[in-house]
């Protein structure tokens, strides 16, 4: 077995220590916290490395120990422990493998979801209402906590663009390929003929990055406040509360409204705006890397037609595997999970293929 990147990563550790405990470094907070970041995260690493090492010293020592001659009650109790030594060194070698491999580890990242209305007017924005009532229900379902951030209302009660949170055990790992084009096929309320429509909604998945994982410089910000309004520009607060925030190098705005408190609202909208910077960042490095596979995790791609939902034929379809189900009801009451699996199953064959 190769120890050579461990080794590295130890060494990284104890060059950590002496940095963390340097007061100098204590005083400038913002890159103490990135190191103390990094020095936990390769913890774990460490500590299951140097046991590994010494499971290791006590094979050799059992194994030079057995070429000596002892009788034959000593030998066999030092058999019974190299074996058990061996076994250890076999499940800590597992381990550490599986903590040093991206694979391996199924990261819990917060998501912010944002869903807006696409074509088809004001059935657009039911149905981007409608998935969001989905996604809740499913977040409910697993136990998540789905919180909203940023709201705009249609005068019909759907929504023109919904932004909200998701967290949780699993959260990433079921919503992860929610990105792109949803489309509805349906008889609208308002539909005297009864033709059916066809609408569509707009879904990314923006993983919420820490504070420490992106550094915004306040003088990169325009920040504008007015007055929220509601569907038809109504007058919503009598306050001066809402917030728009222009990331001026990239262009990127985030309003939040929602809020009464001006200050919330900004809290919101800088987690938008990290997420968003975030999302830029990774979509531009991992372009070429992903143009050949089917399933782009947050390739940022909201253009490429996902799926549709088929109300007459109560069928949901996934465009990217080819699944279908024709439990639409339950799709839209919040059952995903057996997209979720099929999409993750589909992935990890494309991965055993690469």
């Amino acid at each position: 077995m190769a120890l050579e990147k461990y080794e590295k990563i130890e060494e990284r550790y104890a060059e950590l220590e002496q940095l963390l405990a340097d007061p100098q470094m204590i005083s400038d907070q913002s890159q103490y916290a990135k190191l103390a970041k990094e020095y936990s995260g390769i913890t774990l690493v460490v500590t299951t490395f140097r046991s590994l090492k010494e499971i290791v010293g006590q094979i050799q020592e059992t194994e030079m120990l057995l070429k000596e001659k002892h009788d034959e009650e000593f030998e066999a109790l030092a058999k019974v422990e190299l074996a058990d030594l061996k076994e250890k060194k076999m499940g800590l070698s597992d381990h550490l493998n599986d903590l040093t491999n991206p694979k391996k580890q199924e990261r819990d990242r917060d998501l912010i979801i944002e869903i807006r209305a696409g074509t088809g007017g004001q059935e657009a924005s039911l149905f981007a209402a409608d998935l969001y009532r989905m996604y809740t229900k499913y977040a409910d379902q697993k136990g998540w906590t789905a919180e909203a951030i940023s709201s705009n209302a249609s005068e019909t009660g759907g929504f023109k663009e919904i932004i909200f949170s998701v967290s949780g055990k699993g959260a990433e790992k079921h919503l992860k390929w929610e990105s792109g084009a949803h489309r509805v096929q349906r008889v609208p309320e308002t539909e005297a003929s009864g033709r059916i429509h066809t609408s569509a909604a707009t879904v990314a998945i923006l993983f919420e990055p820490e504070e420490v994982d992106i550094n915004i410089d306040p003088k990169d910000l325009k920040i504008d406040i007015f007055r929220s309004s509601g569907p038809g520009g109504q007058s919503v607060n009598t306050t001066d509360s809402a917030v728009r925030i222009t990331h001026l190098p990239s262009g990127l705005v985030v309003i939040c409204q929602d809020e009464r408190s001006q200050l919330k609202n900004k809290h919101k909208a800088m987690r938008v705006l990290r997420a968003r910077l975030m999302d830029k960042i990774q979509s531009e490095r991992s372009d070429k890397e992903s143009q050949d596979r089917k399933l782009k995790v947050g390739s940022g791609d909201r253009s490429e037609k996902i799926r549709t939902y088929n109300y007459p034929d109560r069928r949901v379809t996934d465009h990217r595997i080819g699944f279908t189900t024709h439990r639409l009801m339950d799709v839209m009451d919040g059952s995903l999970d057996e997209i979720a699996e099929a999409l993750n199953h589909a992935d990890a064959q494309e991965q055993a293929n690469d």
